[in-house]
């Protein structure tokens, strides 16, 4: 099991610490998950995401590579800028893993799958696994950049989706505008020997340290997709309501062939969002029944603490319309649920 080199840190804040894509990562700590979840949609919050890889590309043809292998089009950025990918499995266009790019400078990527997928990546895109040499610390929320002011003004100021190298106290760190929770933020890449240094300065300017069950339920809330769930083996983009994510305009790319079947049949299921009457949230796998007949499955469910009731993903036939009265079968309880639109709450920023 590989460790954060935040290990200790969160272990002397208290933090539960659970198994995560081969990881050892923290669940929440002493104050909770509701707790975290509400500071990030109010105030900032920070999370240790150093578990998701980063595969280095570099050299002339990187682009070429990248471009060849992945759905997105890079040449609709530029270097300083993040782009949100798939891979795709050559047979049956199936996700095999969602990545951001980071497009750190003229012939230098920054690929970062998640934590379980690193060496599929690598051996679609090549590169260099330099997961080991930093820390991964996402400062997300509506005061995340004015409470990184007194930590760094220049990562405060990163754009959404844009990427710039700064310097912290005579360190180089990779500050991204990108997160996973629906609200402004930014990540920052910090190489191991400072991320201690880092962590406590973004705990000293007020922000609130967050685990990884505050990471899921908000990225549910704001509809984000989390492979192994909305994304994986006999899941496609378009399937995933992600189509935005392929430029067929590009030319080849691996899986091609397969989604472009799909897209002229038309997708069998598509992603869609379920909202509870009550507060008990379904679970993956848990049947969604349309006229007593199971129609559609859950892939996650969990307690929204903003909406204050249970909420879903689930995929449902594509001519089910939002408004749809349907039920959801949770341990042999049939609980009245209907389909409605994404995200649960509107996304305000990376």
């Amino acid at each position: 099991m590989r460790t954060s080199p935040l290990d200790a840190a969160h272990r002397a804040l208290g933090a539960k610490m659970v198994p995560f894509g081969g990881w050892e990562m923290p669940l929440s700590y002493p104050g909770g998950t509701l707790a975290e979840h509400r500071a990030c949609r109010t105030s900032a919050v920070a999370f240790d995401v150093s578990h998701l890889g980063t595969v280095r590309v570099a050299g002339p043809q990187a682009f070429e590579t990248l471009n060849a292998s992945l759905t997105n089009d890079l040449g609709r950025i530029a270097p300083g800028r993040a782009q949100y990918t798939h891979l795709l499995d050559e047979a049956d266009a199936s996700v095999l893993d969602d990545i951001i790019v980071w497009w750190v400078a003229e012939e230098r990527f920054d690929v970062m799958p998640n934590a379980s997928n690193t060496a599929r990546v690598m051996g679609a895109v090549g590169g260099q696994d330099v997961t080991d040499t930093r820390a991964i610390v996402a400062v997300q929320g509506p005061e995340a950049r004015r409470r990184l002011q007194a930590v760094s003004p220049e990562a405060a100021e990163v754009p959404r989706f844009a990427v710039r190298q700064i310097d912290w106290r005579g360190t180089p760190v990779l500050v991204a505008g990108t997160g996973y929770t629906g609200e402004q933020g930014v990540e920052l890449a910090v190489p191991v020997d400072a991320a201690e240094a880092l962590w406590s300065a973004v705990l000293d300017a007020g922000v609130v340290p967050a685990g990884l069950g505050a990471r899921d339920t908000l990225r549910l809330e704001a509809a984000l997709p989390l492979h192994g769930h909305e994304l994986g083996p006999g899941i496609t983009p378009l399937q995933a309501g992600l189509g935005w994510v392929v430029a067929w305009n590009k030319g080849p790319f691996q899986g091609r062939d397969a989604l472009e079947d799909e897209r002229e049949r038309g997708p069998k299921r598509l992603l869609a969002g379920l909202a509870m009457q009550g507060r008990q949230p379904p679970r993956e796998g848990c049947a969604v029944m349309m006229d007593d007949a199971p129609e559609g499955v859950v892939t996650s469910g969990n307690f929204s603490p903003m909406l204050e009731r249970g909420i879903a993903l689930a995929f449902l036939p594509p001519q089910v319309e939002v408004g749809t009265a349907v039920e959801v079968d949770v341990r042999n309880r049939r609980l009245p649920a209907s389909v409605t639109k994404l995200p649960f709450l509107a996304k305000k920023g990376a």
